[in-house]
This record gives C-alpha cells, sequence and structure tokens, in this order.
C-alpha cells in the first residue's frame, strides 16, 4: 500500500469499528493506525504520531473527553486534528467547554462516503 503522507489514528474499543476505518481509509490513501484505548492513544501520540484523530467516546478505562483532556495537557496535540465518532447522537452538554479541542462531532452509525470526504477535507496544522 502506498501512502500520501496523510495518517488517521482511530481511537475504538470496538474491533469491527478499527477493522471498518482501516478498509474505508487506506484505499484514500491514508495511513491508518488503529488504538483500541486511550492509553493506546496517548502512546502512539507520545511516539510522534501526527495527523488526525477520530476518537471514540464511549471505552473503558479511560473516556474519550478524559483522553482528549489528557491529550492537551500533555502538549501531544500539535500537528493533529481530532474528532468524536460515537454512538452517543448528541453533543453532551456538559462537555461544552471541550468544543474547543475538536473539529466534528460525527456520529455512529455513520455514511461512509461522506465520513471520507470530511476527513479528507481536515488541514492538519504543522508543527
Amino acid at each position: 500500500m502506498v501512502f500520501m503522507g496523510k495518517k488517521l489514528m482511530v481511537v475504538d474499543d470496538d474491533p469491527f469499528v478499527l477493522i471498518t476505518m482501516r478498509e474505508l481509509f487506506e484505499p484514500e490513501g491514508f495511513e491508518v493506525f488503529t488504538v483500541s484505548s486511550g492509553q493506546e492513544c496517548l502512546e502512539e501520540l507520545a511516539r510522534g504520531f501526527k495527523g488526525v484523530i477520530l476518537m471514540d467516546l464511549m471505552m473503558p478505562h479511560m473516556d474519550g473527553w478524559t483522553t482528549i483532556r489528557e491529550i492537551y495537557a500533555r502538549g501531544l496535540n500539535q500537528g493533529n486534528v481530532i474528532s468524536i465518532l460515537t454512538a452517543k447522537g448528541e453533543f453532551d452538554p456538559r462537555e461544552e467547554e471541550m468544543k474547543k479541542y475538536i473539529k466534528d462531532y460525527l456520529s455512529k452509525p455513520f455514511d461512509l462516503k461522506p465520513l471520507v470526504e470530511t476527513v479528507k477535507k481536515y488541514e492538519v496544522p504543522l508543527t
């Protein structure tokens, strides 16, 4: 597989979602990293991942909001765009202050083609 420099990390505890996202985005030229927990996400970021992060909210041990807070607290947000990809239908008003950290709030189930087109338009900031 030849990648055109676009990187995508999918953070989700559902193996089906991880497989689906890889199959969906690799043909579009993305190098896809799949991790099943917030902790694995933080480890991948610490190793230097830069790109788009699709974050599930409902995960055991460390949910998506906690993971995003940790990303910013550790300064691992540079060079990354974070979007929520969740089965929670609506934005949780208790997380209103988190809006500034995320690009989009995408609900599952999602339409595949619009999801790919949305992510392809993201501009990843240079560090």
